[in-house]
C-alpha cells in the first residue's frame, strides 16, 4: 500500500483502469472518483464496462493495470472480503440471495451475530426486521426467500447491504424491478444515507433518475471514460455521449397495416391469479399490457405460452385452438416469449451465443436425426449481426456477455423461428437507450412482416410510445382498453389502481364456469 495522498473528502478514486477478457478490451484506462455524501451516477450502453468496473470494486475481478485508492491510499480488492473491510458494499443487478433460507439468514449471512458462540437468532431477527423496516419491507424476517417477488427481492438485497454500514455502496439498476412508490422508497434511502456521509455508485438506464438523485455522472463509451457532467444535464446530451451520437426519436413505432386477429384468448381463468381474460392481437400490432407489478400480467402470458396451467378458457393462434399447458405446442403454433428474467427463464447462461441462438430451431432443423451445424451457425451469424450482439464471436459463453446483448440473444432465438406471435415480458428492462431503441426498430420490423406483438412493460413512456392499443390489468382482470390516440399516463393509472367489479375466482366459481 501506499502513502494518503489526495482530497480528504474524496472516498474513492480509480486511476488508468485496463482489463481484458480473451477477445474482449472490457476497460481501457477508466477514471472515477467518488466523494463522501454524493451520488455519483455510472451511464453507458450495455456493455461499455460498467459492470466490470463494479466488479473491481467488490473482488470480483482485478485489474490488469491501473489503481484503486480508497481514502487516497492504494489499496489491493482481491475478494468480497477485501471489499467489506474497506466498507464497500455492492447491490447486483442479479441477485445473491439464496432461495431456501429466510430473509433474516440472507441479510446476514457471514456474518451472524453470535451469542456464547452460538448464533443469536433472536437480535439476528430484531436486526433483521429494523432493516425491513428502513426499506419498507412489510415481511417477516423468517419468511423464505423462495417466497418473495422480484421487487421485494431486490429489496432484501438492499437492507443486506445497508447491514453492512457501508461507506462506499454501489448500486446496479436498482430501480429496474421496482414500481413507482418503491422507487420513491428508494430515493428516500439513499438520499439518507448520503446525507450520512455515505458515497453512491449509481447505475440507472432511466434518464429521469439521473437528475432527480445525482450529484454528477460519468459516462463510459466502449471502455472509456469519455465524459464527466453535473447530474442536471439534459437528457439528450447524456444520450449523446453515451451512444456518440443523437437519437431523434426515443419511441420510433411505425404503425403497420393490421390484419386478421393471430391470437385470441377468450375467457382465461386461473383461480386466485387472473379471471375472464379476453383480448385478441392482429397481425401487425401492438398490444401493450399495463398495470402494477402484481396485476397478473406475466401470470396470463405464461399461461398462454403454455408455461404456467390455467382452468378455465381458451387460446387460439391464427384460428386454431392451442393445447393447454403445452410449451411445445405454443412454440409449433408460432408463439414466441421474451420472460421477464431473461437469466433465469431465458438463456442457457454456460451455452455459447450460437447454442443459445438455436435453443428454438434445433428440432425442427434435424434431418434423420441429424442436425445441419454449419447451416444451424450460419443462420445463428446472420441474426446475431442483424442485431448487432456485440461479441467476440458466436462461441463466446452468454454469461459474459451485456446485459443488453443478452436480451438480443434471447430475441434472435425467436427470429431464427420465425414466430407470427411475439410476447415481450419487460423487453428492455436493465437495458440502455441505445438498445431499447434498436429493440423498438426490430418490434417495427416484425409488425411490417406481418407478425403480433404483445409487450408487457412497467415502463408507462414505453408502453405509450409503442403500443397501437393499451390493455390495464388490475387484480387478475382486464379493466380498461385504450386507444394509442386516446392513452395518457393518468388514464393509465387511473384503470391501474381503479377497483374491478369482481375479484378473481374461486375454486368453486370456477367448477360452476366449467360446467357451462
Amino acid at each position: 500500500m501506499s502513502e494518503r495522498t489526495g482530497d480528504p473528502e474524496e472516498l474513492l478514486r480509480l486511476e488508468g483502469i485496463g482489463k481484458s477478457f480473451p477477445g474482449v478490451v472490457a476497460l481501457d484506462g477508466v477514471d472515477f472518483d467518488l466523494r463522501r455524501g454524493e451520488v455519483h451516477v455510472l451511464l453507458g450502453e450495455n456493455g461499455a464496462g460498467k459492470s466490470t468496473l463494479i466488479k473491481m470494486l467488490s473482488g470480483a475481478h482485478r485489474p490488469d493495470r491501473g489503481r484503486i485508492l480508497v481514502d487516497g491510499t492504494e489499496v489491493r480488492i482481491n475478494a468480497a472480503r477485501d471489499a467489506e473491510r474497506l466498507g464497500i458494499a455492492t447491490i447486483y443487478q442479479e441477485f445473491t440471495l439464496v432461495p431456501e433460507l429466510t430473509v433474516a439468514e440472507n441479510i446476514f449471512l457471514g456474518r451472524q451475530p453470535r451469542r456464547f458462540g452460538m448464533i443469536d437468532r433472536k437480535r439476528m431477527r430484531a436486526e433483521a426486521a429494523e432493516l425491513l423496516e428502513r426499506v419498507g419491507v412489510p415481511v417477516s424476517p423468517d419468511t423464505k426467500v423462495r417466497d418473495l417477488g422480484i421487487a421485494r427481492l431486490q429489496m432484501v438485497e438492499i437492507a443486506k447491504a445497508l447491514s453492512l454500514r457501508a461507506r462506499v455502496l454501489i448500486m446496479d439498476e436498482p430501480t429496474a424491478v421496482l414500481t413507482p412508490e418503491e422507487v420513491d422508497k428508494l430515493f428516500v434511502i439513499v438520499r439518507g444515507l448520503r446525507a450520512e456521509g455515505v458515497g453512491i455508485v449509481f447505475i440507472t438506464h432511466h434518464l429521469d433518475e439521473i437528475a432527480a438523485l445525482g450529484d454528477r455522472v460519468t459516462v463510459l463509451r466502449d471502455g472509456r471514460s469519455v465524459g464527466r457532467t453535473p447530474a442536471s444535464t439534459p437528457a439528450d446530451e447524456l444520450v449523446r455521449m453515451m451512444v456518440g451520437r443523437s437519437i431523434e426519436q426515443q419511441y420510433p413505432r411505425e404503425r403497420a397495416e393490421t390484419g386478421a386477429a393471430l391470437l385470441v384468448i377468450e375467457g382465461l381463468t386461473r383461480a386466485g391469479v387472473f379471471a375472464e381474460v379476453d383480448f385478441e392481437v392482429r397481425s401487425g400490432e401492438v398490444v401493450g399490457i399495463a398495470g402494477l407489478v402484481g396485476a397478473g400480467r406475466t401470470e396470463v402470458v405464461r399461461a398462454v405460452f403454455g408455461a404456467d396451467p390455467y382452468d378455465a378458457g381458451t387460446v387460439r393462434v391464427a384460428g386454431a385452438r392451442l393445447r393447454r399447458n403445452d410449451v411445445h405446442a405454443a412454440v409449433a403454433a408460432g408463439i414466441g416469449l421474451i420472460p421477464e428474467d431473461r437469466k433465469g427463464q431465458g438463456l442457457l447462461l454456460d451455452a455459447s451465443v450460437e447454442e443459445n441462438l438455436g435453443l428454438v430451431t434445433l428440432r425442427s432443423a434435424a434431418r434423420g436425426g441429424f442436425v445441419d451445424r454449419a447451416g444451424q451457425r450460419a443462420a445463428a451469424g446472420e441474426v446475431a449481426a442483424r442485431l448487432g450482439v456485440r461479441m467476440a464471436g458466436l462461441d463466446q459463453q452468454v454469461r459474459t456477455l451485456s446485459g443488453g446483448n443478452q436480451q438480443k440473444v434471447v430475441l434472435g432465438k425467436w427470429l431464427l423461428a420465425e414466430s407470427k406471435v411475439l410476447i415481450l415480458d419487460e423487453p428492455t428492462r436493465g437495458i440502455d437507450v441505445g438498445a431499447k431503441v434498436e429493440i423498438y426498430r426490430l418490434i417495427n420490423e416484425l409488425t411490417a412482416a406481418g407478425a403480433a406483438v404483445v409487450m408487457i412493460s412497467s415502463d408507462l413512456p414505453e408502453v405509450l410510445g409503442m403500443s397501437d392499443r393499451i390493455l390495464v390489468m388490475a387484480r387478475g382482470r382486464i379493466v380498461g382498453e385504450l386507444a394509442a390516440a386516446d392513452a395518457t399516463q393518468d388514464a393509465v393509472m387511473a384503470l391501474a389502481v381503479g377497483s374491478p367489479t369482481q375479484t378473481t375466482p374461486s375454486s368453486t366459481e370456477l367448477e360452476s364456469h366449467r360446467g357451462h
